[in-house]
């Protein structure tokens, strides 16, 4: 009996950090996810030297994932520019993206999306640089957050803001 008091003790004590260190795994999952797809997208723009663009797969809503294209992204003198599509993320359920991920809208288009010029660099459509950064939520673990910034020399990093606070800013 004293066996099966302490086990029952035990599992309600470390059932939350269990599902704690689940719900972190999750986020971090999307958020490396998420970077090794704007690095697949940004090689792709320089291997052909056209813009490659990834974006969420449905309007402004990066929850239900995102798509790489490429060609006939703005102007073009390639005759052979033919629209591609590598592939896309479905959703990221339980994870969701704070602010709704609006912080990679081009000011000029007001398309939502990343976009790699040929050179590899993020830009807008009107060659503007384009650094900011994605704040990455769990569903089941409000209060845990990680930041996603894309800095000025196109590399990305994922901020902890309970532990790295100067860091993330």
């Amino acid at each position: 009996m004293a066996v099966v008091l302490i086990t029952a003790i035990t599992s309600t004590v470390a059932m939350p950090l269990l599902q704690e260190q689940i719900a972190i795994r999750e986020i971090e999952f999307v958020a490396r996810r998420f970077i090794a797809h704007n690095h697949f997208a940004r090689q792709q723009a320089l291997h052909l030297g056209e813009p490659v663009r990834l974006e969420p797969r449905l309007s402004g809503e990066w929850e239900s994932g995102w798509i790489i294209t490429s060609g006939c992204v703005g102007k073009t003198s390639k005759p052979s520019c033919m629209n591609k599509i590598w592939f896309s993320q479905d959703g990221t359920k339980p994870i969701f993206f704070k602010g709704g991920g609006r912080h990679f809208t081009d000011p000029h288009t007001g398309k939502v999306g990343i976009l790699f010029n040929p050179a590899g660099a993020a830009k807008t459509a009107q060659g503007g640089f384009v650094a900011n950064r994605l704040i990455l939520g769990h569903s089941r673990a409000p209060y845990l957050e990680r930041q996603l910034i894309l800095a000025s020399g196109g590399r990305w990093r994922i901020c902890d803001p309970s532990r790295d606070a100067k860091r993330c800013h």
